[in-house]
Parts: C-alpha cells; structure tokens; sequence
C-alpha cells in the first residue's frame, strides 16, 4: 500500500550462524511486502532472519492474474521457507488464509503461527466463506468486482475507512490513489486443513479492535473456534503495522523467542 520496491519476496536479513530466529511474514490482499517496512525495521537484527514475502501479483510483481492462485500463494511462501525451522509464521487479514494452508504442509518446521487482525479458517474454509458471515465488515458493501478481468477493487472513496481510518493523512491518500486491484482466484479457494498438522501448530492471535475489513467480533469468534488462548488487542484499525509499528513488532518478537 506505500511506495513499492522491486522485489517479488523482500528478504531483510539474510541467515548467518548467529541466526536464532526465523519470522516470515505474509502480507494481506490489496497490500505487498513493502507495506511492512516499518515492522521490518524493529524486527531485523542479527538474531533474527526475517522475511518478508512478497505474494504474486501484489506489489511491483508483474504476474498475470490468470496465473494467480492461493497454491501459487502457498508455493511463494514455501519457497522462501526453504528447510528452515522453528520458524515464526505470520499472516495478516487474507495472510491468515496463506499461513494456515502453509502450516498444514510443513507443520514440524513450524514453532508458531502468529495471526495478525486475519482469517483463521477451518477445513473447507475460503476466505469468501468467512467474509459472508461478517456483518461488521464495510469491504462488501463497498466492492466491486470485475468477473472478466479476474480482479476485485474497492471504491476508491472507501478506501481510507475500509483498511486504514487511524492512519496519517499522507499514507492514506497514498494508498487510496495507488491501491491494485486484487485476483480473485485465491480468494474463493477453499484450504485442506487437518488436526493431525494444522490443528498442532501453536496459534496466537493479534485483534485489532476498530477493524472496519474483518470485524472484532468475527475476529473474536474465529479465535474461540480455533482454541487459540494467547491473544493481544490493538487499539487499531485493519493497519496496525502502520499505526502500532513498534508495538505490534514487540508482540511479534516476543512471541518468536
């Protein structure tokens, strides 16, 4: 949603044997891996390889929305995982819905996955499935959807108040005048979660009480239904790496050890 580097999976600090602790980031829908520079900007530090995973489509990337997939989603993720473990797994709003697909693949490499103001879906789950029984949610009412071209948009004076309505100014016009439209493929793809993978995976859970994209009360309702017991609220809306930079990288940091 800021100003866009060219990269397609933006690696901030590359592993070295002084590496203790591995955090991948997967950003939401209608975002890129930039959008996360100022979290980058705490977290990175010698003991710790953070990466920040740029999706396809999203960003400077140039892939063509017919090619565009949740698997292809899941696919970036698991490439920049490599063989590493004990990896710290994030994933905010539509990220929720990449990591969990993720975490079913690779669970033992796996300490955490960290939920940030994101989907946490259930077996059979989409991202559409869950966002239909959201009635605090302004992204409906304010969508529009292209069938023929694949993507979805939204209406550009919603913008601000959909995903970032606490925000500085300047941000907020910067995203409302350079927001991509988002391929809709993955976000009707339905994930394949088991217990016996996913189910095992440590969950946490970061609300962000005035989120007018994902509303605290489903938030608060996907959290019950997954059993995740460790949980932090922000005073925030769907952004809080824009707002709460510094607080939400301690969250994050604190949960990585």
């Amino acid at each position: 949603m800021q100003n866009e580097k060219n990269n397609t999976q933006k690696e901030l600090s590359s592993s070295s044997s002084k590496s203790t602790n591995t955090i991948v980031i997967v950003h939401e829908a209608w975002s890129s891996a930039n959008d996360w520079h100022h979290v980058a900007g705490y977290l990175t530090s010698e003991e710790t390889n953070l990466i920040v995973v740029n999706l396809p489509g999203h960003g400077t990337d140039e892939t063509p929305v017919s090619k565009i997939s949740l698997q292809l989603y899941v696919y970036e993720v698991l490439k920049a995982i490599g063989n590493a473990t004990n990896v710290t797994l994030v994933g905010h709003s539509f990220g929720g819905i990449v990591v969990s697909e993720v975490a079913e693949l690779i669970a033992p490499q796996l300490k955490k996955l960290i939920y940030i103001a994101a989907y946490v879906p259930k077996n059979g789950d989409s991202l559409l499935s869950i966002a239909q029984t959201d009635s605090e949610s302004l992204v409906g009412q304010n969508l529009i959807v292209d069938e023929q071209a694949g993507v979805a948009s939204i209406t550009k004076e919603a913008i601000t108040n959909v995903f970032l309505a606490d925000a500085p100014k300047p941000v907020a016009e910067y995203v409302t005048n350079n927001l991509r439209p988002e391929p809709l493929a993955p976000l009707s793809s339905e994930v394949t979660l088991t217990e016996a993978n996913f189910g095992n995976v440590t969950k946490v859970y970061v609300h962000s009480q005035n989120d007018h994209t994902i509303g605290y009360s489903l938030q608060q309702r996907m959290v019950k239904e997954a059993g995740i017991l460790r949980t932090y609220s922000l005073p925030s809306s769907h952004t809080p790496f824009i707002v709460f930079p510094q607080i939400l990288s301690a969250i994050i940091t604190l949960e990585a050890k």
